[in-house]
């Protein structure tokens, strides 16, 4: 238990590459669908599909924003929380955080050599 995010770095980068494909791909699929459905509505030319297109277009943008910043979120949280917790926590925030950056690559790389 002493090297626990040592020992599962490889699941921390998995969750964090999990993470930051939701966050890129969820909001670019609302955003398509919305637009689909607003397509619809206006070649439909009925001024009250047009109205409730625009409207559901405008919540999946909406929603859109707030999928991309929701793991931005909680990745700041976790670095305010990080300033009070030990070296072996900082592991599993930084690989969840930055799944491809240098403190997970290092925390691999000394998993692989022992």
């Amino acid at each position: 238990m002493e090297d626990f995010c040592g020992e599962t770095v490889q699941i921390w980068r998995l969750v964090g590459l999990f993470l930051l494909v939701f966050k890129i791909v969820i909001p670019i699929i609302l955003i398509v669908l919305g637009m689909i459905d607003f397509g619809k509505a206006v070649v439909g030319s009925k001024d009250d599909e047009i109205k409730k297109s625009a409207k559901a277009l405008g919540m999946r943008v909406i929603a859109a924003v707030a999928i991309f910043f929701v793991p931005t979120l909680i990745s700041f949280i976790i670095r305010v929380v990080d300033q009070s917790v030990d070296e072996l926590s900082k592991t599993c925030a930084a690989c969840i955080s930055s799944p491809t950056g240098e403190t997970c690559d290092t925390a691999y790389q000394k998993k692989i050599s022992e």
